[in-house]
């Protein structure tokens, strides 16, 4: 296909002929590409952010812990006080057979963390090894707590990235340093640099210390006691199910109304996660509908800006007809017009988007880490550039239908 460069400057010095009209059509066009790009790429920006806020939990997981009865139970009134003990854990695994991870913790008040002169806020808590499946931790240096750790009651621990910042500021790797806690020294094994905005179960993850919760178990002289179990289901086991065998056997070896909800808790991060699936695909609706709404509105723009040029083009295009221009020659013209300027309006627009996109990225960007891509993706922006294309054609087919039923004599006449 020969490439025809007179027939392009032609198209650019009608376009340049009238800047201001042009331009402030192609700003339409412009303008709802720009809004569909960020809103699209905001959109995925601000789910990432929320999602980031469950970040690391497991998607079929749970939380149980004890609260006072609210139910008169066989002679015991409600109000009672209690607490889970470590033979839960193996009551659970043995009649929920359903449940994969079975995690239990402890949890200590806050208090102040020391190393040198250095000190810092936070609070401590006792895990297992096996947490790491229902909440991964960001590891930063180091490691996390490990069997052997558990088994051997180590005094190591692994510190948040608050605590770190307050009391390692040069920096450096603080593993095989020791901090103090609550007048016992600790090994540091590692960093987790989970940023704040977790689900906040007992504090911050960057303002906790985690201890093997053995050594906890020892130290704070809890004995048998244990605050929360974390558990995940199976592959394929939906966590709703086993909710109510759940707190039914916690409930029965502590001599609690198996129907007293608000006594074992049981916190189902699988109705969380599916809440906020729902919310956005009703945001992502909303941004398409806006985005392509107004993208729409900018091409009808064109195209009625293109049928006023075709008017004013009357006597022009009936010479050509005169001459021997043919009805392809002058449908092929106007469309070219329409989609060029459709185009560069609507390449401007994602270009200008992106950038902005880009700027959000970087201003959500901590230590070099970032908080969240405000990115569309490669196949969006593909779709946006044909969908340009084709409203380019749409847009000019109305101004060149009218042009080609343009007449030599009429236009002598409109002359």
């Amino acid at each position: 296909m020969k490439f025809d460069i007179d027939s392009y400057r032609e198209i650019l010095d009608t376009l340049t002929r009238n800047k201001s009209r042009s331009f402030l059509t192609g700003f339409g066009v412009f303008w709802g590409v720009f809004m569909l790009v960020v809103l699209i790429g905001g959109g995925q920006g601000l789910k990432e952010l929320l999602q980031n806020n469950f970040a690391g939990f497991a998607t079929n997981s749970a939380m149980i812990w004890a609260q006072p009865t609210t139910k008169v139970y066989k002679g015991f009134k409600k109000g009672r006080g209690w607490q889970m003990v470590y033979r839960d854990v193996d009551r659970l695994r043995l009649q929920v057979p359903e449940l994969d991870v079975i995690s239990p913790a402890l949890f200590g008040n806050g208090g102040t963390i020391v190393y040198g002169d250095k000190k810092s806020q936070g609070s401590v808590q006792g895990m297992l090894p096996n947490y790491q499946k229902v909440y991964t931790p960001t590891i930063y240096y180091g490691r996390y707590i490990n069997s052997l750790d558990v088994t051997n009651h180590r005094k190591v621990c692994v510190i948040g990235k608050k605590i770190y910042k307050d009391l390692f500021k040069d920096g450096t790797n603080p593993c095989g340093k020791y901090i103090r806690v609550d007048s016992i020294y600790y090994k540091v094994v590692g960093v987790d640099y989970k940023a704040g905005g977790d689900m906040n179960i007992n504090g911050r993850a960057e303002e906790k210390v985690t201890l093997p919760i053995s050594t906890m178990q020892k130290a704070y002289n809890r004995g048998d006691q244990i605050d929360m179990i974390s558990v995940t289901g199976r592959s394929g086991v939906v966590i709703s199910s086993i909710t109510d065998r759940m707190r039914q056997t916690i409930a029965r070896a502590h001599t609690i109304d198996p129907t007293d909800d608000q006594s074992v808790m049981v916190f189902n991060t699988e109705i969380l996660f599916g809440i906020l699936d729902s919310l956005f695909k009703g945001v992502n609706f909303l941004i398409w509908l806006v985005g392509l709404g107004t993208l729409f509105a900018g091409a009808i723009g064109v195209s009625n800006i293109m049928m006023v040029t075709v008017k004013e083009r009357t006597t022009e295009i009936g010479i050509r007809r005169a001459i021997g221009a043919t009805p392809r020659n002058i449908l092929s013209q106007i469309i070219s017009e329409s989609v060029i300027l459709t185009s560069v309006a609507g390449m401007s627009g994602i270009l200008f988007g992106v950038l902005i996109l880009q700027m959000l990225e970087v201003g959500n960007t901590t230590d070099g880490i970032l908080a969240a891509h405000f990115q569309v993706h490669f196949w969006t922006a593909i779709f946006a550039a044909l969908l340009l294309c084709i409203l380019g054609v749409l847009a000019g087919l109305a101004p060149a239908w009218r042009a080609m039923s343009i007449k030599p004599v009429d236009a002598m006449r409109d002359e």
